[in-house]
């Protein structure tokens, strides 16, 4: 039972270890992916060339599709490239935001701004790509507002954008670009189809959305208005498809475009045969000769398609006429016909769904169609043979000599030529010449019939109001108003209103125009009402203006556009471009102060109005399009920069799209560059650094740095740096840390960028004060560090070092050196000034790296004499333990570095020095080890004559590692044999080791002769007592080693008293059973007492 559980719950174990391992990996995948996200976007922003910038972009792109939960955190880093320079960069944008919105909708409010912009961009490709783009996504929109349970402000506001760039879009059907106009045609093919119900015998697209897809209680898109627009964009393009001046390619896809909606809607079938019926009567002047037979092909092969469809069958006369004009076979055209199953079936449905077909609104095309069916009749009835042959030799006398190259690669024989078919085409051709020339009875009955409109009510319609017009007949006209028109009219009983009412009536007139916005723009009017209204504001008196003008600012952000005519048309009055009426020619001084009231009444509602949505946009719009930029403006947005970093943002897009008004915009951002706060401050210098790579200011803002640099070299700051505008409202008499900085942030930031300003700063930190001096040094760091050292305007300052600025010099090759080693072509700069001008060591401190061993010990002397702290820095620069995660190698070892300070010539450096030196050595316990410090010892053992600190090493040493006793005692009986006592200093730091060293060192003592012996109890008495009571516990046959002379020197001139031992006889051999345990004991173990103990080394 215990077996079973056991591997039951290890199952168990193993299960959940499978699952937590499978989340896990997914995790990681994630965030690798998320890594190669930042990596390739990161290199995307630094990447010039076009090409490999599209790359990294692209692989961006395909991780977040995989990965849709990255979406939302990098789309805003994609959609940053779409200011970049290359169009095929924001070519890519605009494909990233397809893809992102075919993947998901929701993104679409987050992306549509981005695209609005792109649509206005000036490189016609790109426009192009924003149409495809919108031609795909106003699709997807749609179906995304039909499916939603209820519909946002974002949803709204995404729709209201939408709506703002279809009609952009269809502006631009006139674009010089041919490709665009193109794509233009597709974008209203697709409004069409998706704005209009499909009928049974459209043909089906998968996954088709169309209007009848819309839910009727969508109120932000009804059915009906959508329906009456797609009506408007079809005509637009039949005019668009019948224009003389079309090139062959937007002609050929307008054909393609108008077929494929009559074979999907056949409501139009009707029309789009009458298009081509009169483009193949009125091909384009401007095409060449080979554009004409494409254009024919094309138009023969779009019939062939209509001719197939089921709906076409009314028309199949006129198709047919057409097609045999245009060279086509009757074996093709028959080949063409609708089956007959399919026409009964037609037949059939069209008597099913009469009394079930949905009513809905249809403008009957009255004027053209009728005027051309009247002319039509008209001619049939007349177009006799005698009346033909009249009329061909009438135009005989027009012909040419010649017959045009265009004529014969066109013409085709008549087959059915006297036929009632050809006779009645023949006839709607020239019924559509003389309709389109104002001719005819259906021309003439056009210009007097007005529309008739059936207008029928739609399910969608619930709280929309349906009038029923129709033409009105002169019949229906009472009769009191026929006869009232006889009656004189008696100017007598007209009395003038008052001016109380007038001014009533006008007001409530202008109240009107205000609140019909909405009526205006379904009206398409909105551009009319709004000239109308600028006109009233700028021409009537100070009651309308007051109004327009509290109507505008209620809603500034919806009332831009109008506010911004108002402003030109203040602007037009005031340069005299537009005539005042009479009556207020008497106030032209007045009007002219119209202008810069409005801009600045304006401009100070949003500078107050901190709330206010979109308030840059708002303020940017109206600084950057207003026609003249007043001084009362120009002084209201330096005050504002100085204030808020929005101003600062306003006059930087004028300094770049405003050139006129550059030079003085530029110096209010200058003078910020100094401001007390740290925002305006560096919202300012940002701007200057980015405005800095532009030719015509670059001069401009170098004088202006180095002119605010120079206050440096006064006695005290001068009053440009004080002031409200400054921030500093207290002028201060002595320099400070905040006003020397002020005269520098815009120096430094500049300094990276254009490194042969670092002389200038050379040049003013000679002549500066201490204190000034002092400052400079601790702020430059950042600047030169961003230089590097390889900068050959640095590498120019070391080289020249002007008198006066060895500590600026200095303190510059210290901050490059801090964190890296010095480059060869520095350390040559520093060595050769070292050499010829300057021979202040302390120029060799940061580049000590960059030396050669024999270099750095040569100015060790010079080095240990300089303040401790100094000193400190040159050894951690030695020893390599100051920089962080510094790999490079140190010219010199650390034991080198401590051996040479013990070989410094006495006479080059004060003994003091170097012990403080050598102290500060063993002080850094990571470079010097046991290892080293006996390396070391070892060495100067060697060295002739011994070094003076020689023995103060061996006792530090010691005092570090005690492990070392060993090593020392060696030391110490080495030292013997040097006859270590003809050297004094060195024979007393001997006696000093021995001392610390006991009692190891007794073994030592006993080494050395008596003379010397007696000198060291002479110097430290103390060490007798323990020597002899060490040699007391010897054997007899161990005291018997030692030198009588030894022994007299310890036991003093009597001698001592005789002390009994009971020393335990020793076997002459161990019994053979005996073992002995021998326990290894730590060196600085070693017991007092010691049993057995062999003759002391060198007595034996």
């Amino acid at each position: 039972m215990d077996e079973v559980e056991f591997f039951s719950s290890d199952m168990g174990d193993s299960r959940r270890s499978s699952a937590a391992q499978f989340f896990m990996e997914e995790g990681d995948e994630v965030k690798k992916a998320e890594k190669a996200i930042v990596v390739k976007l990161n290199e995307a922003s630094l990447c010039v060339e076009a090409e490999t910038k599209l790359e990294h972009l692209s692989k961006v792109q395909d991780t977040v599709l995989k990965f849709p939960s990255l979406l939302h955190e990098h789309i805003n880093d994609v959609l940053a490239f779409q200011n970049d320079r290359s169009p095929d960069v924001r070519k890519f944008v605009i494909s990233f935001i397809e893809e992102i919105v075919k993947k998901d909708c929701e993104l679409l409010p987050s992306v549509i701004i981005s695209l609005s912009n792109l649509l206005q961009d000036k490189t016609p490709q790109v426009q192009k790509r924003v149409v495809q783009c919108v031609t795909q996504l106003y699709r997807l929109a749609l179906m995304w507002l039909s499916k939603a349970q209820t519909v946002t402000e974002s949803m709204l506001n995404t729709w209201n954008v939408l709506i703002n760039m279809k009609a952009f879009i269809i502006d631009m059907v006139d674009s010089d670009n041919d490709g665009l106009r193109t794509q233009i045609v597709k974008f209203l093919e697709m409004l069409v189809l998706l704005q209009t119900y499909p009928e049974a015998e459209s043909l089906k697209r998968t996954n088709e959305f169309s209007l009848e897809d819309i839910p009727m209680t969508l109120k932000i898109a009804r059915r009906r208005k959508l329906e009456e627009e797609a009506m408007m964009f079809f005509d637009l393009m039949i005019k668009f498809h019948g224009s003389q001046h079309i090139s062959s390619a937007n002609l050929i896809a307008c054909m393609g475009s108008l077929t494929t909606i009559a074979k999907l809607r056949p409501i139009f079938m009707g029309k789009v045969v009458n298009a081509l019926e009169a483009l193949h009567m009125n091909l384009p002047p401007t095409l060449s000769t080979s554009q004409v037979n494409s254009v024919r092909k094309h138009l023969k092969m779009q019939l062939l398609n209509l001719l197939r469809h089921p709906s076409s069958v009314e028309f199949h006369t006129n198709i047919t006429t057409l097609l045999t004009d245009l060279g086509a076979t009757t074996h093709e055209v028959m080949k063409a016909y609708p089956k007959i199953e399919e026409l009964k079936k037609r037949t059939k449905k069209q008597l099913t769904d009469a009394i079930a077909k949905k009513q809905r609104l249809e403008v009957e095309p009255a004027v053209t169609e009728s005027a051309v069916d009247i002319t039509e009749s008209f001619i049939i009835e007349r177009l006799t043979p005698e009346l033909a042959a009249n009329l061909v030799v009438l135009g005989m006398s027009r012909l040419p000599e010649t017959m045009p190259p265009l004529f014969s690669a066109t013409y085709t024989p008549i087959a059915a030529a006297g036929t009632q078919g050809q006779i009645k085409h023949v006839a709607r051709l020239l019924a559509t010449q003389l309709n389109n020339a104002g001719l005819g009875p259906g021309a003439s009955i056009a210009k007097t019939q007005k529309t008739i409109v059936r207008t029928v009510p739609d399910e969608d319609d619930d709280d929309d109001t349906c009038i029923n017009s129709g033409v009105i007949d002169e019949t229906g006209l009472d009769d009191d108003a026929k006869g009232s028109s006889g009656k004189g009219l008696k100017l007598e009983g007209v009395k003038p209103l008052t001016e109380e009412m007038r001014e009533i009536i006008l007001l409530d007139s202008v109240l009107r125009i205000l609140q019909s916005e909405e009526s205006s723009i379904s009206g398409g009017v909105s551009n009319i009402r709004s000239k109308i209204i600028a006109t009233m504001a700028a021409s009537f008196g100070t009651n309308i203006r007051e109004t327009i003008l509290n109507f505008i600012l209620s809603d500034l952000r919806g009332q831009i556009n109008l506010a911004l005519s108002w402003i030109y048309e203040e602007y037009s009055f005031m340069q005299g471009f537009s005539k005042r009426a009479p009556n207020q020619m008497e106030d032209d001084v007045c009007y002219n102060s119209h202008y810069n009231n409005l801009v600045t009444i304006l401009i100070n509602s949003v500078i107050n109005n901190k709330e206010m949505k979109e308030r840059e946009m708002i303020l940017s719009r109206i600084c950057l399009e207003m026609p003249l930029i007043t001084e009362e403006v120009a002084e209201l947005l330096k005050q504002f920069s100085t204030v808020e970093v929005l101003g600062l943002n306003i006059i930087n897009q004028i300094i770049l799209m405003r050139p006129p008004r550059q030079r003085m915009f530029l110096t209010v951002l200058l003078e910020n560059t100094s401001h007390q706060t740290p925002e305006i401050r560096e919202a300012s210098i940002g701007h200057i650094v980015d405005l800095y790579t532009r030719d015509e200011v670059q001069n401009v803002i170098e004088q202006h740095a180095i002119h605010y640099l120079g206050f440096l070299t006064q006695l005290n700051p001068p009053e440009a740096l004080f002031g409200m505008s400054k921030g500093r409202a207290q002028k201060q008499d002595n320099w400070t840390d905040d006003s020397i900085k002020a005269c520098l942030y815009l120096y430094l930031s500049l300094l990276p960028i254009n490194q042969g300003l670092i002389h200038e700063l050379a040049r003013v930190y000679i002549q500066t004060v201490a204190d000034v001096k002092r400052t400079i040094l601790r702020v430059v760091e950042y600047p030169v560090k961003a230089m590097g050292m390889d900068s050959p305007e640095l590498l120019k300052l070391v080289e020249e070092c002007p008198k006066g600025s060895e500590t600026l010099v200095t303190r510059l090759i210290h901050i490059l050196t801090d964190k890296s080693p010095p480059s060869a072509e520095l350390v040559n700069r520093v060595r050769e000034l070292y050499h010829t001008r300057v021979s202040d060591v302390r120029f060799l401190i940061p580049v000590l790296n960059g030396l050669s061993k024999n270099e750095v010990i040569a100015a060790l002397p010079k080095l240990i004499k300089l303040n401790p702290i100094v000193v400190k820095e040159v050894f951690n620069r030695l020893l390599c333990t100051s920089t962080e995660g510094g790999n490079y190698a140190s010219p010199i070892t650390p034991s080198e570095l401590l051996i040479a300070l013990h070989q410094i010539d006495p006479t080059k450096c004060e003994l003091k020095a170097i012990i403080k030196a050598t102290s500060l050595c063993f002080a850094d316990k990571q470079a010097y080890t046991q290892e080293v410090l006996a390396v070391v010892m070892q060495h100067l053992m060697e060295v002739t004559p011994l070094p003076t600190l020689l023995m103060r090493t061996v006792i530090q040493a010691l005092s570090l590692y005690p492990r070392l006793i060993g090593f020392v005692m060696n030391i110490l009986q080495r030292l013997i044999l040097k006859q270590v006592w003809r050297q004094k200093k060195v024979w007393e730091g001997f006696i000093k080791c021995c001392q610390r060293a006991q009692p190891h060192s007794f073994q030592v003592l006993l080494q050395l002769p008596a003379p010397q012996l007696a000198d060291v109890f002479k110097e430290a008495p103390d060490l007798k007592k323990p020597l002899l009571e060490h040699i007391m516990e010897f054997t007899e046959n161990q005291r018997a080693h030692i030198p009588q002379t030894i022994m007299d020197i310890l036991l003093g001139s009597s001698p001592p008293a005789i002390m009994e031992f009971h020393i335990k006889e020793e076997p002459v051999s161990p019994p053979p059973d005996l073992t002995i345990d021998i326990k290894e004991e730590p060196v600085d173990d070693v017991p007092r007492r010691v049993f057995n103990v062999p003759a002391p080394p060198g007595i034996e």
